[in-house]
């Protein structure tokens, strides 16, 4: 993959509009890797990322923590970017916000608007190039004839019935990401993935294969799931190894933990949060 310092002008220009999906990958304070759908990220400058916040969810304040991000955009012709950015501050005012509440999707919504502008310096990103989709089928197709044999033998309920069936779509978006060397989050499209049951998932490396071989075992990564109609969910576990069952190389990731990141309820899934009384109103 190629990689450069810069966005080009046709770059900016591919990122302005709201309607694409945007992954931003951020640090947790135990170093641990976090997904966030963010599709308000632009870049109004060759060298600048900025994300526009329109509610408070966990990504915003990890990346005030730690300001190593990591990013990926697929815009609606199947383009796609990934790299690395520094946040660096926020504002509430200025350019940029009047460019985010000028768009249709914010300017007319009744409820929200962008309340703050996130600014990030861009350290690397790829040139944007069309998704492997050949690449992307046959490994889908390939995990879904391997998977059930990859098969946690306890189950322990962390996916929901909702969550595996968006795993197991071969239409939902996924995209994994692990904390590189340098401490920055490394984001993976990894569209092939899907559930082997309720606590691992599984993955053939077929597609972004030299990224993906790339895994160490016992390596915590996250993998999150996006369906068109802007259903997600987030699990994070830990990358157990490459096997081959029925044949088929299968990555596995074994999961301990969900979240709920859709508005307007973040929240934790798995393990389960006890319910406690609400005595402030």
């Amino acid at each position: 993959m190629t990689h450069k310092n810069h966005f080009s002008q046709s770059d900016m220009k591919a990122f302005a509009p709201s309607e694409k999906v945007g992954i931003i990958a951020t640090v947790t304070p135990e170093g641990l890797p976090h997904i966030s759908l963010l599709t308000s990220v632009m870049a109004p400058a060759p060298s600048q990322l900025t994300i526009g916040e329109f509610c408070q969810g966990m990504s915003k304040a990890y990346m005030r923590q730690n300001p190593k991000i990591g990013f990926a955009i697929l815009t609606l012709d199947k383009k796609f970017w990934r790299g690395k950015a520094l946040w660096t501050h926020s504002k509430k005012e200025g350019p940029e916000y009047e460019v985010y509440n000028q768009q249709p999707m914010f300017r007319y919504n009744t409820y929200f608007g962008i309340n703050t502008v996130h600014y990030l310096n861009l350290k690397q990103t790829s040139v944007g190039e069309p998704l492997p989709l050949l690449n992307i089928a046959i490994s889908a197709i390939l995990t879904r004839m391997a998977k059930g044999a990859a098969a946690n033998i306890k189950h322990q309920g962390a996916l929901s019935h909702f969550g595996k069936e968006l795993f197991n779509r071969l239409d939902s978006l996924k995209f994994l990401s692990y904390i590189g060397n340098d401490g920055y989050p490394v984001v993976i499209p990894v569209i092939q993935c899907q559930a082997s049951d309720d606590s691992r998932l599984a993955f053939h490396p077929g597609a972004f294969s030299s990224d993906l071989n790339r895994i160490k075992p016992d390596t915590p990564i996250a993998v999150f799931g996006l369906t068109m109609q802007m259903e997600d969910v987030l699990a994070r576990g830990t990358f157990n190894s490459y096997v081959r069952r029925r044949g088929v190389r299968l990555g596995i990731m074994d999961i301990d933990w969900v979240y709920n990141s859709m508005p307007p309820n973040h929240g934790q899934i798995y393990p389960p949060v006890p319910l406690t009384a609400v005595v402030h109103f």
